[in-house]
Order: C-alpha cells, then sequence, then structure tokens
C-alpha cells in the first residue's frame, strides 16, 4: 500500500506544525486582516446609521461620514501637526527607553539601587500628565518642545524599566553555568547573557511605551506651549465648536499612534527573528 507524500512536507520538516496550526486557525494574511477589517467596518456603519437616524447633535457626536470629510480637507494640516506631535514623541520615546533600559541593567547589576529603583519608578507612573505638563511648561520658554518631551519620556520610563528589568533577571541556567565556567562575571555577563535574553521583554516593553508615547504628547499640547500638535488643534477645534474637525485630528492622533505601534512591532520582529520562526 502506498501513500502520497505532500511536497511542502517533504520539503520542509516543520511544514506539518504550520500546516496543522493554519487549519485549526485559520491563520494566513486573509484570516488575519479580514475579521477586524470586517468588525472595523460594521462599527463604522453603526455609528453612521445610530447618528444619522437618531438624530445625534454633532456636539455630541458627529457622524463618521462628517469626520471624513473633514479629515480629507485638512489632510495637510494633520498631516503638520502629526509631524510635530510624533517628533516630541520619538525624541521623548528614545529618551525614555534609553534611561529606562540603563536604569534596569544598574538594578540588575547592584541589589540596593534594585531595591530602591522600583518604589521610584512607580512614583515616576503615578505622576498624572495634567498635573506634570503644566509644571513643566512653567519651567521653560513658551516655544520649547523640551517639557512635552520630558512628559513622554517620563511616562515611557515605566514599562520599558519594568519589562528590561523582568528579562534581565529571567536568566537560562544553562547559560549561567556555561559563563561560571568561563568565569564571566558582571558587566561582561550582563552584555553577553543578560541583555540578548531580555530582549523580548525590551521590545514588551517598547510596544507599550510607543502608544503611551503618542498619548503623552498629545495630552500636553493641551497645556500651552507651542500651538503646532495634535493636542492644540483639537481643543482649538473644540472651542470653536468645530466638532468634527476636533474628531478628525483625533483620528490622525490615532493613526500616528498606530504608527509608532507597529514600528516598534516591525523592529523587534528583526531583533528576534527566531521568535516568529518558533513553532507553538
Amino acid at each position: 500500500m502506498t501513500s502520497t507524500v505532500d511536497p511542502v512536507v517533504a520539503a520542509d520538516p516543520a511544514a506539518p506544525v504550520a500546516l496543522s496550526r493554519r487549519r485549526r486557525y485559520g491563520r494566513g494574511p486573509l484570516g488575519t486582516v479580514l475579521p477586524p477589517l470586517i468588525f472595523g467596518v460594521g462599527g463604522l456603519l453603526l455609528w453612521e446609521a445610530t447618528v444619522v437616524l437618531g438624530r445625534v447633535a454633532p456636539f455630541i457626536l458627529p457622524a463618521p461620514s462628517a469626520i471624513g470629510r473633514e479629515f480629507g480637507g485638512n489632510f495637510a494640516v494633520i498631516w503638520q501637526a502629526g509631524l510635530a506631535s510624533g517628533a516630541n514623541a520619538l525624541v521623548g520615546l528614545l529618551a525614555g527607553a534609553v534611561v529606562g533600559i540603563l536604569a534596569a541593567m544598574l538594578a540588575g547589576r547592584f541589589r540596593f539601587l534594585g531595591e530602591v529603583s522600583v518604589p521610584v519608578a512607580a512614583a515616576l507612573n503615578a505622576l498624572p500628565i495634567i498635573a506634570l505638563a503644566p509644571i513643566l511648561n512653567n519651567m521653560f520658554e513658551s516655544t520649547s518642545s523640551i517639557p512635552r518631551r520630558l512628559v513622554v519620556a517620563i511616562v515611557v520610563f515605566f514599562p520599558v524599566f519594568v519589562n528590561t528589568s523582568r528579562g534581565l533577571r529571567l536568566v537560562d541556567p544553562t547559560h549561567r553555568e556555561l559563563m561560571d565556567s568561563y568565569a564571566v562575571r558582571g558587566w561582561t555577563f550582563t552584555r553577553l547573557v543578560r541583555l540578548p535574553g531580555a530582549l523580548p521583554f525590551v521590545f514588551t516593553g517598547l510596544r507599550q511605551a510607543s502608544s503611551l508615547a503618542v498619548i503623552a504628547a498629545v495630552v500636553a499640547e493641551y497645556f500651552g506651549g507651542l500651538q503646532d500638535g495634535l493636542g492644540s488643534r483639537i481643543t482649538s477645534a473644540a472651542a470653536l465648536t468645530a466638532y468634527p474637525r476636533a474628531w478628525a485630528f483625533v483620528v490622525g492622533a490615532c493613526v500616528l499612534g498606530l504608527v509608532f505601534y507597529l514600528v516598534a512591532l516591525g523592529l523587534e520582529r528583526l531583533a528576534t527573528p527566531w521568535r516568529a520562526r518558533r513553532p507553538g
């Protein structure tokens, strides 16, 4: 009795696992994109119908069609405001991430710093942006972007620090024994073993921080300073009762946050390719 062998399975021994997972979960490019697309379009249609048929006032909830028209008509302004907010979010994200990673390395290297740093990080995380942004704006010139970037860096610091610290603590015993056999200690051990092993945790923190960076940058713009970002455009449009236009700037902020998240996800895939290839 003869049996046919799938040429894909014959070429790749790992193919049966991938094929079984694909058949079980229906995960292909279409299976990944189609469900959220259907859900999103259905939600927008329901929103439109609720506003139009229910005669909801535009200052309570504008219709998606009105927001879309404002988005298209003000695309150049939204683009420029998005670049300004994105620059503040990017600088603050990089600064907060670098400080968070370095602080986690120091906390993992010295026990005293590890015991002290966690409460300090928790206190920074508890600082409300609404209270922090006006204080920092008063400390610098009205034309300076430093206050907004400091707000972003403070918000970003906590998730990066916590996730990196956790990753640095989880060391494979086999790797530790190997480094002990070579008498590798201190910063060399951190650089060769701890930090590479903690990369998945670092990027988890960066993915969390990427969206938080945009939120912090936009909210910080509500409290004075340069009127060139998405946050200041939202407040000015709402003050003029141009609510569809305000929502259009909110959509721009959502798109900006999504771009930051996708870039962080792409960098994670590039830096940790073994996680994408790992079955299961």
